[in-house]
């Protein structure tokens, strides 16, 4: 998927995201500074109409953009609270994945080693994204006539190896810890597909978003969606695979974040003064209205 500006082409929707992270505090804490990466990014395939933060209780809020080129929204409450409310509010137009490269409009694999000097921290290892010698010999095993050939032939064996199953890993599972269990989320099936493509010099990076879970939904119903991850990989330039679902990146998709891994985009880090546990729940909503 590229990044570049400009107008939306294809078959576009319109969609309503409402993602609510609530943290309660079994005792009142204090002084808590935290960060959001929630906000949709703006590229040739996706618009944003409008998007807020809001909080509860209420703090000052500074943005700025990272590293990553992420939208960042930090804030910090100061007075004691129990309960912190992170909401979403946002509406964004997405359109169709523009047609798919023809694999002889990538480039091939000695092209590939010589242009991908100016993203080499997408070649790199991370502790998620790390290769054991069990995951470098799949990878290796997976190596087509090209390299786009080889990112589909990898996420098809990411989706064939790992089974879809919630709560056998966590936000802190590598990828060859999820390969080892055979289970795990979007969040594993990305950082997995990341692990096996780095090794054969495939630059590959990490995206976060939101997935509406219907293909042909009713215009103003609505549903729960997903908090998604998925990945792109760059042949000549990045486009976009969906491990998870074995599509195409599309109208239902839209795009939050991109980086290394999760580390880079996770949706709410913070910390807070005070010795009290806490617990977080997450619901999101996604309807299409238009």
């Amino acid at each position: 998927m590229s990044t570049e500006s400009g107008e939306l082409g294809g078959r576009r929707w319109r969609l309503a995201v409402e993602h609510t992270t609530v943290f309660s505090y079994d005792a009142p804490v204090r002084l808590s500074y935290n960060e959001t990466r929630l906000l949709p990014t703006d590229d040739i395939h996706q618009r944003t109409v409008s998007a807020s933060v809001t909080t509860t209780p209420g703090a000052h809020q500074q943005r700025y953009n990272d590293y990553w080129g992420t939208r960042v929204v930090a804030f910090d409450v100061p007075d004691a609270h129990s309960v912190l409310e992170i909401r979403l509010d946002a509406v964004i137009d997405t359109a169709a994945e523009a047609p798919s490269r023809a694999y002889e409009e990538h480039i091939a694999w000695t092209d590939l080693r010589s242009r991908t000097g100016f993203i080499d921290e997408f070649l790199e290892a991370t502790p998620y994204t790390k290769a054991n010698g069990e995951l470098a010999e799949a990878a290796s095993s997976l190596r087509m006539s090209s390299p786009a050939e080889t990112v589909t032939a990898v996420a098809t064996w990411v989706n064939n190896t790992i089974e879809y199953e919630k709560g056998v890993t966590s936000v802190h599972t590598s990828a060859a810890e999820a390969l080892e269990a055979g289970k795990g989320v979007c969040q594993d099936l990305a950082h997995l597909t990341i692990a096996a493509l780095r090794p054969l010099g495939i630059p590959a990076r990490y995206v976060s978003g939101y997935l509406h879970p219907t293909v042909e939904p009713v215009l103003g119903d609505a549903v729960l969606g997903q908090s998604h991850a998925w990945v792109e990989a760059w042949t000549g330039g990045w486009w976009a695979v969906d491990p998870t679902n074995l599509l195409p990146t599309g109208p239902r998709h839209v795009v939050v974040a991109r980086g290394r891994d999760y580390a880079d985009v996770a949706p709410v880090r913070g910390i807070y003064a005070g010795s009290a546990r806490s617990s977080m729940s997450t619901v999101v909503t996604v309807t299409r209205i238009a």
